[in-house]
């Protein structure tokens, strides 16, 4: 029985079509959506102020092999500020601490009501903070980052929120309604419906070569059905 290759490609492509049709349309409007929102918007740049580099004065510093001595281990060692006063932020296996750069005592971890001044310094809104939580599960949108942190969440149609880290005050990310809707988005374009993270993942293989094979018999059908000439006899 000869194979009609018509019928074949027709009902490929209309079963492929079915099937991988609607993540096509996924992929049109997440990736719209992606274009059309800026960047800079969606990490959140416009949420928090820019830090202003002050000049220390260093007579009078603890020398920095004194913090060395207080945290055995540490990888980094550098001088900042925290609450207008100078530190020493000290990398250890355990995670950053603080050492105040004159006396290097230790600095005691931020309480509740330090979290709120510096995350109403640091957010650039009119909002106001609606919860203050120190979180030892992270969220979603967290990603891989390890709790605990604090999450300050403001006001707002946007839903600001800050992450701070709980040894330091830093701040370590900032999420926002145009970032969750971005991250929805890439997780519908990406196909990664767990991590959100994996741009090879098999599914997404599986629906790109049959998107693929859907366009090829499409292709085909399209010059199959255009009238051919017929040779004349001599």
């Amino acid at each position: 029985m000869a194979i009609r290759w018509p019928l074949l490609a027709r009902r490929t492509h209309k079963w492929l079509a079915l099937v991988v049709g609607v993540q096509a349309l996924l992929w049109t409007l997440t990736g719209l959506y992606m274009v059309a929102v800026h960047i800079d918007i969606i990490h959140g740049d416009h949420l928090v102020r820019v830090p202003v580099v002050e000049p220390f004065d260093l007579a009078g510093l603890a020398p920095p092999a004194q913090i060395v001595a207080a945290a055995p281990g540490v990888s980094e060692i550098r001088l900042q500020r925290h609450f207008g006063r100078p530190v020493w932020r000290a990398e250890t296996p355990d995670g950053p601490r603080l050492f105040d750069a004159r006396t290097g005592q230790p600095v005691a971890p931020p309480d509740a009501a330090q979290i709120r001044t510096l995350a109403r310094h640091i957010y650039t809104g009119e909002g106001k903070i609606v919860s203050v939580r120190m979180l030892t599960d992270a969220p979603q949108e967290m990603g891989s980052r390890k709790p605990p942190f604090w999450q300050v969440e403001f006001e707002g149609w946007n839903r600001s929120t800050l992450y701070l880290s709980p040894a330091t005050g830093e701040l370590m990310s900032r999420r926002h309604a145009l970032w969750r809707i971005f991250d929805f988005a890439w997780m519908l374009h990406i196909m990664d419906y767990d991590e959100r993270t994996d741009i090879n993942n098999p599914l997404l293989r599986v629906v790109t070569w049959a998107t693929f094979a859907m366009a090829a018999t499409g292709a085909w059908l399209l010059i199959w059905s255009f009238p051919r000439r017929r040779r004349k006899k001599a």
